[in-house]
């Protein structure tokens, strides 16, 4: 008989394969209970380490997650839908919303830590940002939570002598944010440019986002221009895959 590539896959992997399956056909719904490792076992035949890591497959692609004493479940967090374009137009900072509010909907987001510093820019921002050697930056550090989850990091560079004494310097930027502040100091950003890749965690990133060292981060890196392509501000951010979809909608 002739073997399959999907007979040739490991069979935790196999097992893995059978439970996403049954989650995305409706089977399991959000919060439902997974078979746990003895069911596993006693169904496929296996042992209880390759019941386990067929388990572990799904909490590390961000599909399910244990609760302690009570087994691996469904998980029922709903993805954010991250609209790219939406979110940065003029529209929306410009009147005072956050750019936040084109994603959330009606979900709770709360920014649970910030910290503002005056620090030495590093290479890569002194160069983009176009700064001399003595030169420093306002640093914007925060963690994002949604609904409970935290979803994101982000870290922000903006030239010290740009932005000194306005309200970038401190935690609460106001109504419209960072983008709303340039354009009262007079550099409106104009155009964004964001570059994006993925990689596994860091061992701080996964404690921050509170996910498993399996699960992948998506890095985006925004650079905010304003007139005469002048680069006013670096935004590095780290977003839990399992917790994005990332949405443009534009004409052709």
């Amino acid at each position: 008989m002739t073997t399959t590539d999907d007979d040739r896959r490991p069979k935790y992997q196999r097992i893995a394969d059978s439970l996403r399956e049954a989650i995305r056909s409706g089977e399991y719904s959000p919060g439902d209970r997974l078979p746990g490792e003895n069911d596993l076992m006693a169904t496929h035949g296996v042992a209880r380490m390759t019941a386990r890591q067929a388990l572990g497959v799904l909490k590390d692609e961000g599909v399910a997650e244990s609760r302690k004493g009570a087994g691996v479940f469904v998980r029922s967090f709903r993805p954010l839908r991250r609209q790219g374009i939406k979110r940065l137009a003029q529209e929306q900072w410009g009147s005072g919303r956050s750019i936040w509010s084109a994603d959330t909907e009606d979900r709770t987001l709360v920014v649970d830590q910030v910290t503002v510093s005056e620090e030495t820019a590093p290479a890569h921002v002194e160069q983009v940002l176009d700064l001399g050697d003595e030169d420093t930056v306002c640093v914007r550090r925060r963690r994002f939570v949604l609904d409970g989850k935290p979803v994101l990091l982000a870290t922000s560079y903006l030239p010290t002598s740009m932005v000194a004494g306005s309200p970038i310097t401190q935690a609460d930027t106001g109504p419209g944010g960072t983008y709303a502040r340039l354009a009262e100091l007079g550099y409106k950003p104009v155009h964004f440019r964001e570059e994006i890749r993925s990689r596994m965690p860091t061992k701080h990133e996964a404690g921050q986002l509170s996910i498993s060292a399996g699960t992948p981060v998506i890095l985006i890196c925004r650079t905010a221009f304003a007139d005469e392509g002048r680069p006013v501000e670096i935004n590095e951010m780290t977003l839990d895959a399992a917790s994005y979809i990332l949405e443009y909608d534009f004409d052709a």
